[in-house]
């Protein structure tokens, strides 16, 4: 049995205020913004070249539970070049830390921001990708399959 991760829901405080955080500071692509039923809405944003999607949600139940505005740290976005990203988002109005290299082999170097309510992202260079990306390494390993 396949199964992708596909969405992350994020918990915030203002949606339209994390809205237009991702899309204008960070650049994700905005490919919902519905009343998905009465009362309940839900904004879908992808990253640039992402096979995964965060949500924001407001008034849809979790049968779950629901998880605290700025209670996430640790998503990662990868990109194959840290200098270029670190230029382009804080050129965006981003406030996110300079790239520190943290060991010498690819996919060692790393910056880091939060969005408004503290949500916490960490941005990974992996040069690899840009000869590699993710989306043909995962098409090429179905093929196999």
């Amino acid at each position: 049995m396949d199964m992708a991760l596909e969405v992350i829901m994020l918990p915030v405080t203002d949606i339209d205020r994390a809205k237009a955080f991702y899309q204008d500071k960070v650049g994700f692509h905005v490919d919902l913004d519905s009343e998905v039923m009465p009362g309940s809405r839900v904004v879908q944003l992808t990253p640039p070249g992402s096979g995964c999607s965060i949500a924001l949600a407001q008034g849809v139940p979790s049968p779950t539970g629901t998880s605290q505005p700025g209670t996430y740290h640790g998503l990662q976005l990868v990109v194959a070049d840290a200098k270029a990203a670190y230029e382009e988002l804080t050129a965006r109005g981003l406030e996110i830390s300079e790239p520190v290299q943290y060991a010498p082999q690819d996919g060692g170097t790393f910056m880091h921001f939060t969005d408004p309510d503290g949500n916490g992202w960490a941005v990974q260079e992996y040069r690899e990708r840009a000869a590699k990306p993710l989306h043909r390494l995962m098409a090429e390993l179905a093929a196999q399959q």
